[in-house]
């Protein structure tokens, strides 16, 4: 069993079309998002991450959920490692995510505390407790605004004492916490949004959980390549490119807006199943702009 959970791991849009017979209308479908896999990991990407927020799990049926992933695992066909959301209220829903993630030929799961309740640090790591009962390599994700529960670095040590925690997905944007991770527990930290990338690869971060690499992988692993390979300089002048668009994966509209972005770049992103609507006319207006500025200047 792999540990290895590093690289750049796309958190995957997930494309739907018109079925008035589908839940509000809309169809998932299965074929264009086996292209968009394929596409990704033909980039250069490390793997994907199918079932995430950006994928839209909780507007799901169980039945189009895990087909997702199983689609995911065909369309990268051992090129890379597929990492499954196994997100749920309660750790009875998550551990049944990450036993069909299993059977299904997932690497690994990415799983938040649990969602819709305040949950005590007790109950936290009782959670990732009987999740890692499923065997897969486990991501924890800390996004406090979504949970909030907050994975602050003394909770993340008593998380890591499960074998089967190997990483952190860190999306509460304080850069100071890696070094604190680093300090009390031996995870591999990953950074969770895409507009803090570059701050905590400068101080060690070795994986990136991303939104925007659906939008423009090849620019994203290069990014991620030179990062990793220290050179800041060259990594700082391609990054500053692409930051003003990359700050939407961390807004309430970040689905609509990688999904816009993708459309715009000539990919299918197409619309969201509710709750999520579509774009203000002003941030459709801002997406717009700020994807264009980015596709210019990487010379597209």
């Amino acid at each position: 069993m792999t540990t290895d959970l590093r690289g750049v791991v796309v958190a995957t849009a997930l494309p739907y079309k018109e079925d008035p017979s589908a839940p509000a209308g809309l169809a998932v479908d299965f074929d264009k998002y086996a292209e968009h896999v394929d596409w990704l990991m033909s980039n250069g990407c490390h793997g994907v991450g199918p079932n995430g927020s950006l994928g839209e799990y909780s507007s799901l049926t169980d039945e189009e959920r895990r087909r997702v992933v199983q689609v995911a695992v065909e369309a990268v066909g051992g090129r890379g490692k597929v990492i499954a959301g196994v997100h749920g209220p309660g750790w009875h829903q998550a551990k049944h995510w990450a036993e069909i993630a299993g059977e299904d030929g997932a690497d690994g799961v990415l799983a938040l505390p649990p969602t819709m309740y305040r949950a005590s640090d007790s109950q936290v790591v009782e959670h990732y407790t009987r999740i890692a009962e499923a065997g897969l390599p486990i991501m924890i994700y800390n996004n406090p605004f979504d949970t909030k529960v907050d994975l602050v670095p003394s909770l993340v040590a008593e998380i890591a004492k499960i074998p089967q925690v190997v990483a952190i997905k860190e999306f509460s944007g304080d850069v100071r916490r890696l070094f604190e991770i680093r300090e009390k527990c031996d995870l591999d930290v990953i950074a969770g949004a895409d507009d803090v990338l570059f701050e905590l690869m400068v101080d060690g971060a070795v994986g990136w959980f991303a939104g925007f690499p659906n939008v423009f992988p090849a620019e994203s692993r290069r990014l991620y390549d030179l990062m990793l390979a220290g050179q800041v300089a060259e990594a700082r002048q391609l990054y500053q490119h692409l930051v003003a668009v990359f700050r939407w994966d961390s807004r309430t509209e970040f689905v609509q807006a990688i999904k816009l972005s993708m459309d715009l770049v000539g990919r299918y992103g197409g619309p969201c199943r509710p709750p999520r609507g579509p774009l203000t006319p002003e941030h459709r207006a801002l997406v717009e702009a700020e994807t264009k500025r980015a596709v210019a200047a990487l010379g597209r």
